[in-house]
Parts: structure tokens; C-alpha cells; sequence
């Protein structure tokens, strides 16, 4: 699925999600909404898995932390 920075936010502090993928794209845009801005909803993840792409994308996946 895919959603919003605030749908996923609001999944990963519900303890709903299993897995997240990140795309991460190296642009700069001036500025910008944070992803995870609520510093008392954080939610510990472990890296699970990483990819570059030589176009300078990153794929990151990550799952809660146990």
C-alpha cells in the first residue's frame, strides 16, 4: 500500500505495519514536511534490507524493532 507521510506515521504507531519501504530520491526542494515529526510517537525500526540504484535512488526496508 501506499499513503501518506501522516497515514504511515499514524500505522507504524499503531503497531500495524510489518514492513516499510522507502524510496529515498537525492533532490533537494527547499523545504519541506518532516516525515516522522511527532517526537513522542516514534517507533524503533531495525534496517532490514538496502538497494542503490545508479540513477542516486536508494530503496530502504525496515521493520519494527523486536
Amino acid at each position: 500500500m501506499s499513503g501518506s507521510s501522516t497515514l504511515v506515521g499514524w500505522l507504524l504507531r499503531h503497531g500495524l505495519l510489518d514492513r516499510l519501504d522507502l524510496l529515498v530520491f537525492p533532490v533537494v526542494v527547499g523545504i519541506g514536511k518532516r516525515l516522522f515529526s511527532e517526537p513522542d510517537g516514534q517507533v524503533p525500526l531495525t534496517l532490514t534490507g538496502s538497494e542503490s540504484f545508479g540513477t542516486g535512488v536508494v530503496h530502504l526496508s525496515y521493520a519494527p524493532a523486536a
